[in-house]
């Protein structure tokens, strides 16, 4: 089985020999690199060619949020777990519509960062729809009318079954769970949520679920 490579960008030092430590108790999962700073990371990312980027948000020169929107345009993008201090806060907002597959509080267990990475790594979002959803209802700003109607149109162009397999991903549920909910295999579900990314214009399960909530709250 492939190991999961992973790159570290925080300009704490310690922050990064903690993750290092934690990661490094998972036979699983290498840490192939580090980054200070997210003006490093891309070619941090280029160099090493990591399947997972853990992302501080706060950073002095280029912050997470800049970085991940920077990563996500690579023809091979890693995908990014964010680390925040507090969960409810507009820059976890911004770096999930950016396209963080989720994110992490700093003071998250060992156990569930090494879950998060093995998660992620498998093509999963560690934020729930439902915490999304929160986290948006939060921070919704003037431009909340524009992004129901780019939302709106982007939902318009799926058909009516990938359209109720979106709204049960914006609502949390597994791909084990809608196959149940919908009577189809989680193959099938699987392929439909591999199209819903291309129509949609998404990248992750995360940016569905964000999509439904823009056009669902317009």
């Amino acid at each position: 089985m492939a190991r999961i490579r992973v790159l570290l960008v925080d300009d704490d030092g310690l922050v990064r020999a903690g993750l290092r430590l934690i990661l490094s108790a998972a036979d699983d999962i290498d840490v192939v690199g580090v980054a200070d700073d997210g003006t490093d990371a891309v070619a941090a990312v280029l160099r090493h060619q990591p399947d997972i980027v853990l992302m501080d948000i706060r950073m002095p020169r280029m912050d997470g949020i800049t970085a991940t929107a920077a990563l996500r345009r690579l023809d091979r993008p890693p995908e990014v777990i964010v680390l925040t201090t507090f969960q409810a806060d507009e820059q976890v907002v911004a770096a999930l519509r950016a396209g963080a597959s989720g994110f992490l509080v700093k003071d998250t267990p060992p156990s569930q960062i090494i879950d998060a990475v093995r998660l992620v790594a498998g093509g999963d979002a560690i934020v729930s729809p439902s915490v999304t959803r929160n986290l948006l209802s939060h921070f919704e700003n003037s431009d909340a009318s524009d992004r129901a109607l780019v939302a709106a149109r982007r939902l318009g162009s799926v058909t009516d079954r990938e359209r109720e397999v979106a709204v049960a991903v914006g609502a949390g549920a597994s791909n084990s769970e809608i196959a149940s909910q919908l009577y189809m295999s989680e193959s099938t579900v699987k392929a439909h949520v591999s199209r819903l990314l291309v129509k949609l214009e998404v990248t992750n399960r995360v940016q569905i679920a964000i999509l439904v909530h823009d056009a669902t709250n317009a």
